[in-house]
């Protein structure tokens, strides 16, 4: 693990197109500022933990599991 000391509104480069900012320090507390294109996601880690979580249940459905899921459907032909 790389470990860097900022000051507040010092930066940090990940690659050409991530920047790190820090935004505020109070405390034990500081603020970050992540400007990261869109196609690169940024989660908190208890969020992406999560994410991962819910990712591993949903791939280990059996079709049984999803019986009655899409159900519910409308017809949307004229006439």
């Amino acid at each position: 693990m790389l470990v860097l000391s900022r000051h507040r509104d010092e930066s940090i480069m990940i690659g050409d197109d991530v920047v790190i900012t820090i935004v505020d320090i109070r405390g034990d507390k500081v603020r970050l500022g992540i400007d990261a294109p869109q196609h690169i996601p940024v989660h908190r880690q208890e969020v992406y933990d999560a994410i991962q979580r819910e990712n591993q249940k949903a791939a280990q459905l059996r079709p049984a599991d999803t019986r009655g899921v899409g159900g519910a459907t409308v017809d949307r032909t004229d006439g």
